[in-house]
This record gives structure tokens, C-alpha cells and sequence, in this order.
């Protein structure tokens, strides 16, 4: 019991010892509302276990792992009880039944997490308990960025089973950036014709002199957004799609120069980017730039529709890094800025995102942003030039904040009455280093070791209880400049995320009193885990060979973590 991760809010042996045995003869029971749940059990567990887990005749069958809905219990709360004659997983709902089906195949062994079974005859059994489970947090994330660095789809699904082992339950998919356009639009196929591949990429950090002259590039269809959105949908995970605007968009006007500021640069001879950093070429902010994103957005919508999760109202439209030079000096920039009667060139910002923030809204969806989205506020008085609500910042009360800049973004949004997504890139950005050694200097910001994350407090000091609400949840990004395929970006991952997903899920002390020791002794049973599922994590006493990267620069920043 003591090896889960992420650790459960109690769990307690039964009175007399006994033991629940899966073999030929188990069957599965479910209620309505968790058919997701059995057909999981039958696909994975089946598999790594020999076993058909067939229906169940009847709910009292001997032998029966039972599936039912309880709604005594909290969202996604479960509770898993073990007898010697069967088992039973009561959820709060669904998703509470799928995580207590995590939480089983954990008890039963590594050798759960394989795909075909590798000890025929093997007895596998559970001890009889009872384990009852609440997640602390409602959003429990991982940022997945696939521009830099494109990830098949294979990866991305691959990616939904890992986090689903770790009850992590949002996807963010970012998804567009300077170096990469990723998700077909039919209506400008050129998005994926031009903007989706570079000619060349840097190796390392952008301080590198190092490149790999070969092109990178790839997206993927509609049909296979579809197929990554059900099969998070069946993993209870929500997938949060980000199209980032206005900055981060030189490869869309690679493909479309009338979306750029052509009046200060060519934009028609502008290609995807190959470098890493923040590219000056920003959308310009035009009629023309607003009908082209609106019909973006129009298909993004249907891919990622409303009913896919429980987040799924969300998209995120990034806001962050938008350097202002170009606007400055261009006269079409100025010009709207005049006729707009705004400020400066932050408050033009403000004007874009709040549009869309203003659209999605009519249509039922929610903004998020990076908390950049805060700055530049237009009004204060409670309504927007569109004459409907706004808050003191200027979004609609609906919108959501992606804290990255450390806390003070989230504490800002929280205190003006919107939702907030911590993820400060001190604490949880996973491409940074572990260490400062010349083997592993191929990295990318702050150093945090595994008990840094363990040590994450995702609600900061300063919020009052009705604040501190708004604190959706957490999220650990995996950015990728740095880090170019599966193997490397489980390398930058695990076992961090693991230690994440334990700050996401468990009702742990405050940072200072958490049990770091403890978390190391479970994880010694978590690697077995890992290694079945064929992830490339970083040992515990440092990089293999074949993970070392000497003489490839990172960017180390040195330092510890700011007060929250």
C-alpha cells in the first residue's frame, strides 16, 4: 500500500489478512457510468495480466471486480475496497472509478504496467484494504509543447497513458509557436503546407553554435486531433488545445505574409524560424489578422468540442512574449492604436486578446492565458467596449490565468475574481536541469531537483480562503527546445513528473514538512513501474551514458526558487 504515488488520503489493511486473487476466473461488474473504466481494465490490465476479464454474470458473482458510482463520494474521489472473495471501486464519478482502477494496478505489481505477461501462471493478488482517495486539485496538468520539437501522434497518446497512470487530468497542447505550425486547418492549408516544417533547427540553447542542418517539421490531421481528444476523453483526461497569439506566430506568417506587420518588415520573404528565443515578427493588428484567427479558432472548436472533459471549455490563446518594436514603428500599428483610443502598444495587446476573449465567450468558451493577459487593462468600471462584463483587468470574469512568471500573475488573477493555473517556470518548467554538472549542461533555466518539485507549493501565501478557490489547480510544462524526442523528453520528465503529480493529487503537508524520504522509498517501486512501461527517466544516481550531452550548452540560471 505504502508504494502508491501519487500517495492516497488513507489507506488501511483489513482486519483478518486475506488476499483477492486475479486469474481465469475473475470477472468484471459494471454499473452504468463506468463502462470507460471496464473497457480500460479489458484493453491494458487484461493484457499485462493474461486474463479476459470478462462481463460478470451478476454484481455478486465470486471472483468480481465491481465498478459502481457512489454519489456519497467527491468528484473523482473513490474508494477501493478488497476482500478475499472480490473487489469493488466506488467512484464519486467516472473519472473518481478510473483513478481507483490507477490505484489497483498499482497494488498489483510492475509487472501490471507491461503489455503481455512475462510470468505465466503467476499468482496476482491484492491484499485485502480498503483505500479511499480524493484528489486536492481539480486541474492536474502537463503541457506537452509539440512546436518546437514535433511529437507524433503515437507519442501524444502515449503520453495520455502516462499521465492517466499518474491521475494527472489536463492535457495542454500547445500546439503553434514561431518554429512550428501543428493542427490542420482546412480553410488555409498552407498553415500546414509552409508553416508546419523549418529547414534547420539549433542543437542546444540559443547561445549554441551547434545545429542540426536537416528539416524538422510534421502536424496533425484533423482526424488525428479527433482520435487524441477520445482517447483523452476515455482516459478522463481533458485536452486544452493553445493557438498563442499575438507573439510566437512567426511561422504562421511564413505561410500567410498578410497576417505580419508589412509596412516596417518583408514579411513575404519571412520563414518558419529555426532559432530558439523570441522572435520580433508578431501578428499585426489588423481586421484581416482578426478574420484569419476567427476562423482558425472556428475549427479548433469543433475539434476540441465543449462536452470532451471537464475543461474543455478552455482554449488557450498563449498572450505571452509579444515584443512591441514592430508595432512601434509601424503606421498601420499606430494608426489602430489612434483610432482605438488606447494608451500604448501594451494596451493594443490587451484590445487583441480581449477580443477573442470576447468571442470565445459568445460561443461558450473560456480564455486562457499566460498571466501577460492581465497586463495593459483597458477598464475598470465592469464593462468592455462591447458593453458586456468585464473584471478590473479587463477580461470577462470567465477568463483564466496561466501563472508562468512565478506567482505574482496568479495571485493578481485570483484576487480580481478569475480562475488560475499555477505552473511558475521556477518550480515546475520540467526542461530545467537537475544538476549543475558538465555532462547534463544541456538544459534549460532554473536547476530543481526532484525534491525541489516534491517541495512545490501550488497555492501561494497572500490569498484569502475565497482567493486561494480560484486556484484551479497546477501544471509541469515540458518545453522543447531542448529537447527533441520521446527519449529525451522523458529524460527532462521522470521522474520529476512524478513527484508533480503527488503535489497535484495528495493532500501533502506544507513543503517544509513533507515526507522527501518517504516519497524516495516509494519510488524505488515506481521505477520498476516505469521501467515496464518503457520510459527513458533519469536514474536516481544521475544520467546513463547515452543521456549525457558534454559540450552541448544549456542555459542554467542560478539561484533558488522565489518566495511564493
Amino acid at each position: 500500500m505504502t508504494d502508491v504515488i501519487p500517495a492516497p488520503r488513507t489507506a488501511r489493511s483489513a482486519a483478518a489478512p486475506d488476499m483477492f486473487r486475479f486469474d481465469a476466473d475473475t470477472t468484471v461488474w459494471a454499473a452504468p457510468g463506468t463502462d470507460t473504466t471496464a473497457r480500460w481494465l479489458r484493453a491494458v490490465l487484461g493484457p499485462a495480466l493474461g486474463l479476459p476479464l470478462p462481463p460478470a454474470a451478476h454484481e455478486d458473482a465470486p471472483g468480481v471486480l465491481r465498478l459502481r458510482l457512489d454519489d456519497t463520494l467527491a468528484p473523482e474521489g473513490y474508494r477501493l475496497t478488497v476482500t478475499g472473495r472480490d473487489a469493488e471501486i466506488r467512484g464519486g464519478d467516472a473519472a473518481g472509478v478510473f483513478w481507483g482502477a490507477q490505484t489497483l494496478r498499482q497494488l498489483l505489481g510492475p509487472d501490471a504496467f507491461r503489455r503481455a505477461p512475462v510470468r505465466p501462471g503467476a499468482v496476482r493478488a491484492v491484499p485485502a484494504q480498503i483505500v479511499e482517495d480524493v484528489p486536492r486539485f481539480r486541474w492536474r496538468g502537463l503541457l506537452l509543447d509539440v512546436a518546437r520539437h514535433f511529437l507524433p501522434k503515437d507519442g501524444v497518446l502515449r503520453y495520455l497513458d502516462l499521465m492517466a497512470a499518474h491521475k494527472l487530468n489536463v492535457l495542454h497542447l500547445h500546439l503553434t509557436d514561431d518554429q512550428g505550425w501543428r493542427i490542420e486547418i482546412l480553410r488555409y492549408p498552407r498553415l500546414t503546407e509552409v508553416a508546419s516544417w523549418r529547414a534547420r533547427s539549433r542543437f542546444g540553447h540559443r547561445a549554441s553554435p551547434l545545429w542540426e542542418e536537416k528539416p524538422h517539421g510534421g502536424y496533425y490531421t484533423q482526424d488525428d486531433i479527433r482520435e487524441i481528444v477520445a482517447y483523452a476523453a476515455e482516459r478522463h483526461i481533458t485536452v486544452v488545445p493553445e493557438i498563442d497569439v499575438p507573439g510566437h506566430s512567426q511561422a504562421a506568417i511564413a505561410a500567410h505574409p498578410e497576417l505580419g506587420n508589412s509596412d516596417v518588415v518583408d514579411t513575404a520573404a519571412l520563414t518558419v524560424w529555426d532559432d530558439w528565443g523570441i522572435s520580433r515578427n508578431v501578428l499585426a493588428p489588423t481586421d484581416t489578422t482578426l478574420r484569419f484567427y476567427e476562423h482558425v479558432l472556428e475549427e479548433v472548436l469543433d475539434l476540441f468540442p465543449a462536452h470532451a472533459g471537464r475543461f474543455s471549455a478552455f482554449v488557450h490563446l498563449g498572450g505571452d512574449e509579444c515584443p512591441k518594436e514592430q508595432w512601434r514603428a509601424s503606421p498601420a500599428a499606430q494608426a489602430r492604436i489612434a483610432e482605438l483610443g488606447l494608451a500604448d502598444e501594451n494596451e493594443l495587446q490587451a484590445w487583441f486578446i480581449g477580443h477573442f476573449d470576447t468571442w470565445l465567450a459568445a460561443r461558450g468558451r473560456r480564455l486562457i492565458g499566460w498571466d501577460e493577459i492581465l497586463e495593459g487593462a483597458r477598464t475598470a468600471d465592469g464593462t468592455g467596449p462591447d458593453g458586456g462584463p468585464r473584471t478590473a483587468t479587463g477580461l470577462t470574469p470567465g477568463a483564466a490565468v496561466s501563472s508562468w512568471r512565478g506567482y505574482a500573475g496568479g495571485i493578481a488573477a485570483a484576487r480580481a475574481g478569475h480562475d488560475v493555473v499555477m505552473c511558475p517556470e521556477q518550480h515546475v518548467y520540467l526542461t530545467t536541469g537537475r544538476t549543475r554538472a558538465p555532462t547534463s549542461r544541456c538544459r534549460s533555466g532554473y536547476v530543481r531537483t526532484l525534491e525541489d518539485v516534491y517541495r512545490f507549493e501550488p497555492v501561494p501565501d497572500g490569498l484569502d480562503a475565497d482567493q486561494a478557490r480560484h486556484v484551479l489547480g497546477t501544471q509541469a510544462n515540458l518545453w522543447t527546445e531542448v529537447t527533441e524526442d520521446a527519449a529525451r523528453l522523458d529524460y527532462q520528465a521522470f521522474p520529476r513528473l512524478a513527484a508533480f503529480a503527488e503535489v497535484a493529487w495528495s493532500a501533502l503537508p506544507a513543503p517544509a514538512r513533507r515526507d522527501f524520504a518517504g516519497f524516495e522509498r516509494r519510488m524505488e517501486t515506481h521505477y520498476r513501474r516505469l521501467d515496464a512501461l518503457g520510459v527513458a527517466y533519469r536514474p536516481p544516481a544521475g544520467p546513463l551514458p547515452w543521456q549525457r550531452r558534454p559540450g552541448v550548452p544549456g542555459r542554467p540560471v542560478d539561484g533558488p526558487p522565489p518566495a511564493r
